[in-house]
């Protein structure tokens, strides 16, 4: 499966190109030309990944090469249906980007299997998966929007008419799918967490043992939940909450990465080099 993965690289490199271009000249044909280009490096990775759960029976997410990969996917996955939606061009000129960024990271990685495959299979680890993976996507996504919302607010506020002003849309339309997105990713890590849990329990025989992942995944929860909370009962909006989106991707990229490198668990065998 080695053209897939080079070939999904490329169409992620030319949609980036495609989305900086019409960042810089308007031409509505250069963001379509991005999203179809995207949606074609998406299918790529879907054969590749559908592929090797036929062969394998379990998602790949044995190593950090897979990993990468995943991600990658399920972060283009989520701008193409979140641009169903909210028709949200111009993120294209963050998703693309980050895209090909983690699946070069991928093509960098050994791609040897690290992980047992008795402890990679079975229905709740593979929703456990899925639905992980597509949350910390949906909150990487509220990140870019969030810091589209910044860019467009202090564009309105110094009254600029000059790039960004013209290229954002406005602040009320950031600040919705913002939230969508937020909405998005804390069900999907909900269900990841508690479907997480029971598949420790089936393996190892308790739902809860205090690994490094599990702990920071719910902090990270907790900061999310506050946050949509707030959002609720106290109105955060605009500024406030796109300022605390951004701040949660940091949080999301320590839990994602900086656990499993820096801090010894389970979780760790999942992205061994």
């Amino acid at each position: 499966m080695q053209m897939p993965f080079i070939l999904a690289i490329l169409l992620y490199m030319l949609s980036a190109s495609s989305y900086f271009a019409y960042l810089f000249f308007q031409r509505d044909w250069l963001q379509r030309l991005g999203g179809w280009l995207l949606g074609g490096g998406f299918a790529c990775q879907s054969l590749i990944i559908g592929w090797s759960y036929y062969v394998t029976h379990h998602v790949p997410a044995n190593n950090l090469h897979e990993t990468l990969a995943l991600t990658a996917w399920t972060i283009a996955g989520a701008y193409l249906a979140l641009n169903l939606r909210f028709h949200l061009k111009v993120l294209g000129i963050y998703t693309a980007p980050l895209s090909t960024f983690v699946l070069l990271a991928a093509s960098q990685a050994p791609r040897t299997p690290m992980q047992p495959e008795n402890l990679l299979k079975g229905a709740w680890l593979t929703i456990h998966i899925v639905a992980t993976f597509s949350g910390n996507a949906a909150f990487m996504l509220a990140a870019g929007v969030g810091a589209l919302y910044l860019i467009q607010e202090r564009a309105i506020k110094t009254k600029s008419r000059g790039f960004f002003f013209k290229r954002l849309p406005s602040l009320d339309l950031l600040d919705t799918t913002g939230y969508a997105c937020i909405v998005s990713g804390f069900t999907m890590l909900t269900i990841g967490l508690v479907t997480g849990m029971v598949y420790a329990k089936i393996i190892w025989g308790r739902f809860w043992a205090w690994d490094a992942k599990e702990v920071w995944s719910a902090i990270t929860w907790i900061f999310y939940a506050v946050l949509l909370h707030e959002r609720l009962a106290v109105g955060w909006r605009g500024r406030r909450a796109a300022i605390m989106a951004m701040a949660g991707l940091a949080m999301l990229l320590f839990t994602f990465l900086g656990v499993n490198f820096l801090l010894e668990g389970h979780h760790g065998q999942f992205m061994q080099m």
